[in-house]
């Protein structure tokens, strides 16, 4: 039997273009320690590539698209096209770093190899080093393929020996057996046409509603609201560039917040991130009121009913529920914002469903790296008219992880943009401080680090408040 993309993975090729690249990336920088150089890299990953068939498999598509594409494998597979080897001016700063960042989101992949790059940067002040990854939602479903940053960390050290690659591709399917393969599926499954037809056209959120509860392991449920979506200058055609900011935190800053307010740690990132988007909005000049809300996607992973516990073998058994949220942004009073927003998601939260952060971590490698790729393919069922962005926040472990020999300081989740929503955000914690990456439309959000800045005012905020 071929291997065919699901729906939902054939919708999100479809529905891609120039300016809107469906990619999940991710920002680590890491002390360069060792031997830790391209080379370490490219052993790294080649040894390890084994445990990810997908990453050496290509999209082929059937013939007068009879069929959804199948994967196959890329009988050229370079890993050097994909390991790719990059440098700042020396010493190059952090924002030469993430305006790099920004230009390697915005370029689409070839859709002819497998759907994934990593970028090998050096030249950062302080003898750092970073890895930027951008991998396509059509590839990381939690279930057979995680993302490739879950896969290179570890709490330890490593030096990476010679290996020796014994991976051998599969031959292709010729034309003729893939319209016969189509014919087949057709005549044991009519419907498949009509499923079929919607994936050609895009039609995510008709593949999605087919595929709920089933697509990779992963379920994405979309709980629409009958309210109209806010208005504003979040929602807005994408060109084709992007910006990207990023804030540090501490994790002890939002405990201590959480001692005095209660909520959760999630509760206090929304609370931030509306406080933020309060003050950005009054600095577009937009008219705040009283009434005035800002509408999130916050997908958060949960148990099926009737699985016992979040399970850590390649995140199966588990879904990730796209709630929406309405962020109080014309709330002046930033613990009565948290208090709302606690009361917000707690109607969201099935308490014998929800995933525990301390279960999460438990999971192997860097887990915030799937978990955000698959907090975004749930959210990819939005067709950008629900709401005006996504947020998504994944904890991760608190000692150090290393690639190589390297140990990473620093991750930031690089979120993709999707038609009219003209920014996104990823939140990820690890070993004591919590990292927002903020990926903005050059055009309509092109002044995202004012709002970077304006995350860390609204914590500050949080910080000194009383009840």
């Amino acid at each position: 039997m071929p291997d065919r993309l699901s729906a939902l993975d054939a919708s999100f090729l479809s529905q891609e273009d120039a300016t809107t690249p469906r990619h999940v990336g991710g920002v680590a920088v890491f002390e360069r320690a060792g031997r830790f150089d391209y080379e370490q890299l490219l052993c790294l990953i080649g040894q390890r590539l084994g445990y990810l068939p997908r990453y050496r498999q290509r999209v082929l598509a059937v013939p007068g698209h009879l069929a959804r594409p199948v994967w196959v494998d890329d009988v050229d597979f370079d890993l050097t096209y994909h390991v790719r080897r990059s440098a700042l001016p020396s010493p190059g700063s952090d924002e030469q770093l993430f305006d790099l960042v920004a230009r390697l989101m915005a370029r689409p992949m070839d859709h002819d190899r497998p759907l994934w790059e990593a970028y090998f940067v050096e030249g950062l002040a302080g003898d750092r080093v970073a890895l930027i990854t951008k991998t396509h939602q059509a590839v990381v479903d939690g279930s057979g393929t995680v993302e490739l940053g879950q896969l290179i960390l570890d709490t330890e050290p490593q030096l990476c020996e010679p290996y020796e690659d014994i991976w051998t591709p599969r031959r292709l399917p010729s034309a003729t057996q893939l319209v016969l393969d189509a014919l087949g599926e057709t005549t044991q499954r009519p419907a498949e046409l009509v499923e079929n037809a919607r994936a050609a056209l895009g039609d995510v959120v008709a593949a999605a509603d087919r595929l709920a509860g089933s697509v990779g392991g992963v379920a994405s449920k979309v709980r629409s609201l009958l309210r109209p979506t806010p208005a504003g200058p979040l929602n807005a055609p994408l060109s084709g560039g992007r910006v990207f900011a990023v804030v540090r935190s501490e994790l002890d800053d939002f405990r201590r917040i959480r001692a005095v307010h209660g909520g959760t740690v999630n509760d206090i990132v929304l609370a931030a991130v509306t406080g933020a988007l309060r003050e950005w909005l009054v600095s577009r000049g937009v008219a705040v009121t009283g009434a005035s809300t800002v509408r999130a996607m916050v997908p958060m992973a949960v148990l099926e009913p009737g699985t016992a516990r979040f399970s850590t073998a390649g995140l199966v058994n588990n879904e990730i529920e796209a709630h929406v949220v309405d962020l109080p942004v014309g709330e002046p009073n930033p613990v009565l914002r948290l208090q709302h927003l606690s009361h917000a998601m707690r109607a969201h939260t099935d308490p014998g469903r929800s995933v525990a952060a301390r279960a999460m971590l438990k999971v192997g490698g860097f887990a915030p790296a799937t978990m955000h790729s698959l907090a975004v393919r749930a959210a990819g069922t939005d067709p950008g008219r629900l709401v005006n962005l996504v947020i998504t926040n994944s904890p991760g472990p608190q000692e150090w992880l290393y690639a190589g020999q390297a140990r990473m300081t620093e991750m930031y989740p690089v979120l993709p943009l999707t038609r009219n929503q003209a920014l996104a955000i990823g939140v990820t914690s690890y070993h004591g401080n919590v990292y927002f990456g903020l990926n903005g439309d050059r055009k309509a959000v092109w002044d995202v680090g004012n709002l970077a800045t304006m995350v860390e005012d609204s914590l500050e905020e949080l910080k000194g408040a009383h009840r």
